[in-house]
């Protein structure tokens, strides 16, 4: 028996609308993600692309003979942590590296991700908005260090993550021999190469801006003073401050010394007795303060996101600036989001790719 339809043509019509007007809610929420998270689905960030930077004709050329591009001595090589977290920080650092180079084509990123993250995510992310980006992701199993983290004056601090600077020479490539260490936290003004080809002399494994007027022995607890073992550790050295957040890394050297042992003896003795109270850092001044090569300060403006407990607004530390550095509690994209800004996070804004909802490209 046929099926006919008694429905009135203007009730049709309702419907019709009526199920446009859904669909158009529908789309306002997954736009604007208002539908509270669950336990299985995450609202990811999306991001704009960015403009393609091109090589200068003097640039030297990257090609390498059938070997593997990403261990080519001519390019600038650098390394950054990526996770859901800070991927805003992330592509905003990326976009000012590339912005400020003169050769952008050949600086190569090699980024450490959790191995439980989503990488086919963050690879799609970063390959949309640099289309044309030279880079690797590599897993880091943090199930190792997990066990030996201390829990520190801020909570961020914490993250397994954070510590993935350890294990460099381990997750990287053995062909690659420098690396440029980069925070998620921070924008370059200036061309890294300059801070790549920064001299590490006859035997400094790393360089980093040093400061010498900061509290050094604050950054270790009483009873880490009061032993003699533990504090002739510093006997003989000129051990100053530095910021884990900006480095230059000989890799070659550093597997050489075996330093991510040297690292991980002093977390597993922190463990047995707090030696100190800061995150990760404390580790790598106790291996390394007072032998690692010099780099002027511009390259490391830090502390622009206040301190550890209150993150207030910083002003820039005297002199001029290649790289500006957010660390500290406020970072720029959440005192943005949330309508109070520090007056310098107008200098982060133009490298923030967020896409926003219902934004008009100009």
């Amino acid at each position: 028996m046929p099926n006919f339809d008694f429905t009135p043509p203007h009730d049709h019509h309702h419907r019709h609308h009526h199920q446009l007007i859904l669909l158009f809610l529908s789309l306002l929420l997954s736009a604007t993600n208002t539908a509270p998270a669950s336990a299985t689905t995450t609202n990811y960030e999306r991001f704009k692309e960015a403009p393609q930077f091109y090589n200068s004709p003097a640039c030297p050329s990257l090609d390498t003979g059938g070997t593997n591009e990403m261990c080519s001595d001519q390019a600038v090589h650098v390394a950054m942590t990526l996770d859901v977290a800070y991927i805003r920080g992330s592509m905003a650092a990326i976009l000012s590296v590339l912005q400020h180079s003169s050769c952008p084509q050949n600086i190569l990123f090699h980024f450490i991700a959790s191995a439980t993250a989503n990488h086919h995510h963050l690879r799609h992310t970063i390959s949309h908005s640099f289309p044309s980006l030279k880079f690797q992701i590599y897993p880091y199993d943090s199930s190792a260090v997990s066990g030996l983290i201390s829990t520190s004056i801020r909570s961020a601090l914490d993250c397994p993550l954070n510590y993935a600077r350890n294990y460099l020479a381990n997750l990287l490539p053995p062909c690659l021999t420098r690396v440029v260490y980069l925070d998620s936290d921070l924008v370059l003004v200036d061309d890294i190469a300059k801070l790549a080809a920064t001299p590490l002399g006859n035997s400094s494994v790393l360089a980093a801006p040093e400061y010498c007027n900061a509290n050094f022995t604050s950054y270790f607890t009483p009873t880490f003073w009061s032993n003699p073992t533990l504090s002739l550790t510093f006997a003989g050295r000129k051990a100053c401050y530095f910021n884990t957040g900006v480095m230059v890394i000989d890799l070659q050297r550093w597997r050489q010394g075996d330093y991510t042992t040297k690292i991980v003896e002093w977390m597993e003795l922190q463990k047995r007795m707090r030696i100190y109270e800061l995150g990760s850092l404390p580790p790598f001044l106790l291996v390394f303060a007072g032998n690692i090569a010099a780099v002027d300060h511009r390259w490391n403006q830090h502390g622009l996101g206040g301190d550890n407990y209150r993150g207030l607004c910083r002003n820039l530390h005297p002199g001029p600036v290649s790289l500006l550095h957010w660390s500290g509690k406020g970072k720029p994209w959440v005192r943005l989001d949330a309508n109070s800004p520090c007056p310098l996070d107008a200098l982060w804004a133009p490298y923030d790719l967020l896409q926003t909802p219902f934004a008009l490209d100009s």
